[in-house]
């Protein structure tokens, strides 16, 4: 395809969970690209040309025309390379996937971040909400009754929820609890170890000390404001 040509660059930092979806797309359909990081403290020219709304990664450039927010960059990339597909064919079934993963953007990491961020009585909602939502993903995998949220290969739902495989035990080092386990959510753990070890996944985890430092960083800052 004529669209498929033209240089593809990838504007991130080295932690987004957002932009690390994209890295994983791309390296399922095997597309070669190069990669810009960003330091978002001090945002280069060419991030804020293109993405002068959010100001934010990732962004995907292609052929010079750029592209943003990354559950938007995930299905261009599958609309633009056929191979490998993330989205299923059937039109209910991709409605679905889109549907979980908007879930997982609105819902589940929200609630994360809530607990994340605050205390007292807002953290306990936070964690009741971060749970519940985690009851919904169990339970669509056991509709499912597949390796992935994407059937046996992994898909676009993966892709898309695929920092929960990783974050959550981040979180568990800087917070000291534990959210996802073999005890409260068998299948969701059981994804997560599945997900994560993957060899493509795995390849392209941020380094876990690197990101428990950032994490702890980050909480003795909220914590301050709310001091």
């Amino acid at each position: 395809m004529e669209e498929e040509e033209g240089e593809v660059k990838l504007f991130r930092t080295w932690s987004s969970p957002f932009a690390l979806r994209i890295v994983w797309a791309l390296k399922l359909k095997g597309i070669e690209y190069d990669t810009v990081y960003e330091d978002l403290a001090n945002k280069s020219s060419s991030l804020l040309e293109y993405n002068p709304i959010h100001k934010k990664v990732p962004v995907l450039v292609h052929g010079g025309k750029p592209i943003a927010e990354s559950l938007v960059i995930l299905e261009y990339i599958d609309e633009i390379w056929n191979q490998n597909p993330l989205l299923p064919q059937d039109p209910y079934q991709r409605a679905l996937a889109r549907f979980w993963a908007k879930f997982g953007d609105d819902k589940v990491w929200e609630s994360m971040k809530k607990v994340f961020m605050k205390e007292g009585k807002l953290k306990e909602e936070g964690i009741e909400e971060a749970k519940e939502n985690l009851k919904h993903l169990e339970e669509e995998l056991k509709a499912g009754g597949k390796r992935f949220f994407g059937g046996e290969v992994i898909g676009f739902v993966d892709v898309a929820l695929g920092w929960l495989a990783n974050l959550p035990s981040v979180l568990e080092e800087v917070i000291g609890l534990s959210l996802i386990t073999q005890q409260t959510f068998p299948l969701l753990s059981k994804w997560t170890h599945e997900f994560a070890n993957a060899p493509i996944i795995n390849q392209h985890w941020p380094p876990k000390q690197q990101l428990v430092t950032k994490f702890k960083a980050m909480h003795q800052i909220f914590m301050n404001k709310q001091a």
